[in-house]
């Protein structure tokens, strides 16, 4: 496990002699990979260097897992067909904090730590293969380098020895590239040799043998385990992929993950490197591909999960430390939308923030509401003014970063009040603004009484569905208690108290209903200052109604005109049960669908999974009958050179 620094002074070398090395104690190098916080951040390092190395033709990155041929245990590979490392870069790469990349605008890399830092908080030893084409009129080259905590901790060294070794491609073969003296290459062939999981020169070289003419592989051995002593990175849990154990696990979001596919990305990428790795980079080059664990990781764009989007141009302005009012180049493109599972009210929502095509903040939570104000509202943006920490998981604290959190809050809450309406949640600011209420918005026979937490209120509406002189609408409402009522009718329910608030007794009348009201009046019945008042539906019971008796006289000439015909009410209630029995129906069916198509996908997935198996158990023979072939050459070869001796 990475802990504290043992040495032992068994073995102590006391001089480094030609040996490459960079004057730093060995503490550093556990305490500096503390910086990554993520095992998949460490790895995404990995991801970017392979991707800088595009501008030197690389197309592709493999990541994957090997067995140690020393214990068995597994070791991890990344490897990439880029420019490579030449002895001077070898040695520069291995070096902390040095990095040519900070010159260039287009590379991700530039802090010259990455490469140390993301391999010491994997494993406790790395050892890189490098291959250079002929360029400039120079010779290929292939070099081996190894930075071992292992061996700096076990020979007790108080620097950070890298041992390094170099070869020139010769036409008749490679010859040693020596820099100082031959007994000093051969000493740190020897380490390599010790303190790696190849033991002989030939099973050095023959790492080179998958790369073509150029390229790079890196293989981090002894990996970390966790509390409970397993390693903290799963091979075994998918085939596919390479997870993390641990609290970024959560069963209940794997689950969810399969029911909604479209936040499928938000519950895995924290434990899942193909699912991070996916939406790691904005845009991948062209042709660029990258394999994991020997299947294709598909790029994927996050806006592709989104509806109802909506794009924002934001243009920062320069804070104190840039010296600056405003940088009227560099702007950052948000787009915001909800995320197409948002109808189910699931708890996601983010800012995506991407830095030179980079993702530094997977949705990042900028609103923290109490309520679920904000949920399911994803923003995709790349904002390459801010400049991203050491580890690439966040950014530096500055006034410029502070004014984009700000600014990202106030576009989620204005995107949040004007469409949350249209995935099923209550947009009461509509209703605060005087907006008239939408048929969506209103409540039907079927949505009463209303959900826990709201008030139906009736307000006042356009006098147009009925020539009486007030009508009134049954609404949500959340800001207030008190029942208002309209202008012209004073009404409260008996349960608050037995008389309704008038402007004067002497000009009132009650109004006593024994029957539901809604907002279309059925019937009108006048006896003497008493108004009986019916209506079809089933809404909130108020028992008594006061209003000044003019308007009660006004009524009367209305009384004949509206009436409620029962047939027609018999006729609706038949057909709404009909209905009722089709939508069951239909449901049936798409249940039956539904379940014949996660059977044939259990099907394919098995044969696959067959497949795949049979492809690796062929792949294993092959591997193991030509290492059969390698060891009866070599075996001939040393009966050959018996027989001349």
């Amino acid at each position: 496990k990475a802990g504290d620094y043992e040495g032992n002074s068994i073995g102590q070398l006391h001089s480094a002699g030609g040996m490459d090395h960079v004057r730093v104690h060995p503490k550093f190098l556990h305490s500096n990979a503390t910086s990554h916080k993520w095992a998949l951040g460490a790895l995404a390092e990995l991801f970017d260097n392979a991707v800088d190395e595009v501008v030197n033709g690389a197309m592709l990155v493999n990541v994957d897992m090997i067995r140690n041929p020393q214990d068995g245990n597994p070791m991890l590979l990344i490897e990439d067909d880029g420019g490579g490392m030449s002895p001077d870069r070898m040695r520069q790469c291995m070096s902390l904090g040095y990095s040519v990349k900070s010159k260039s605008a287009n590379t991700i890399g530039q802090y010259g730590n990455g490469f140390k830092t993301s391999t010491m908080r994997l494993g406790a030893d790395v050892i890189v293969f490098s291959r250079t084409a002929p360029r400039d009129g120079c010779s290929p080259t292939e070099s081996i380098g190894i930075l071992s905590y292992t061996f700096l901790r076990d020979t007790g060294q108080e620097d950070i020895i890298v041992p390094m070794i170099d070869y020139e491609v010769r036409p008749f073969g490679l010859q040693k590239l020596v820099r100082s003296k031959v007994e000093d290459w051969d000493k740190n062939m020897e380490i390599i040799k010790q303190w790696s999981p190849y033991r002989t020169e030939t099973d050095l070289l023959n790492n080179f043998g998958g790369m073509k003419h150029q390229g790079t592989r890196i293989i981090i051995y002894n990996l970390w385990e966790d509390d409970q002593g397993e390693f903290e990175l799963d091979f075994d849990e998918d085939p596919c992929d390479i997870q993390v154990r641990g609290t970024n696990r959560d069963e209940k979001k794997i689950l969810m993950a399969k029911q909604y596919p479209n936040s499928r990305h938000f519950l895995t990428y924290r434990y899942s490197l193909r699912s991070y790795a996916s939406i790691l980079y904005l845009r991948l080059p062209n042709g660029f591909r990258m394999i994991l664990r020997g299947k294709e990781i598909e790029h994927h764009s996050l806006v592709k999960d989104l509806m109802i989007t909506q794009k924002i141009t934001y243009r920062p302005q320069g804070g104190p430390e840039q010296g600056q009012k405003e940088d009227t180049k560099m702007m950052a493109l948000v787009t915001i939308g909800f995320v197409k599972d948002a109808k189910e009210h699931i708890d996601i929502q983010g800012f995506n923030v991407y830095h030179k095509n980079r993702l530094i903040k997977p949705f990042w939570r900028i609103w923290n509401s109490s309520s679920c104000q904000g949920r399911g509202v994803i923003g995709v943006l790349e904002a390459n003014f801010v400049e991203p920490a050491h580890d690439k998981q966040g950014f530096e604290r500055t006034t410029v970063l502070a004014r984009l959190e700000a600014r990202l809050q106030k576009m989620q809450k204005a995107y949040w009040f004007r469409h949350c309406h249209k995935v099923g949640y209550y947009n009461y600011s509509m209703k605060k603004k005087g907006k008239p209420a939408s048929e969506e918005d209103s409540f039907s026979s079927d949505d009463w009484p209303p959900q826990e937490g709201y008030c139906a209120l009736p307000r006042r509406t356009k006098q147009e569905a009925l020539p009486f002189p007030f009508s009134l609408t049954f609404t949500r409402c959340l800001r207030s208690k008190r029942r208002r009522v309209p202008a012209r009718a004073y009404m409260t329910a008996k349960a608050t108290t037995k008389r309704a608030c008038v402007k004067s007794e002497r000009d009132a009348v009650v109004i006593s209903t024994n029957r539901p009201c809604t907002d279309r009046l059925g019937l009108c019945l006048i006896d003497g200052v008493n108004k009986q008042l019916e209506a079809v539906g089933n809404a909130q019971k108020f028992d008594n109604y006061v209003g000044p008796k003019d308007e009660v006289e006004n009524l009367l000439p209305y009384k004949a005109k509206v009436k409620v015909e029962p047939e027609s009410l018999s006729v609706e209630v038949e057909r709404s049960r009909q209905l009722k029995i089709l939508f069951v129906h239909v449901k049936q069916k798409e249940q039956a669908i539904q379940n014949s198509i996660e059977k044939v996908t259990k099907e394919r997935d098995s044969l696959r999974e067959q497949l795949e198996e049979e492809q690796r158990d062929g792949e294993a023979e092959e591997e193991e009958l030509r290492k059969k072939l390698k060891e009866t050459l070599l075996r001939v070869r040393e009966l050959e050179a018996e027989n001349h001796r």
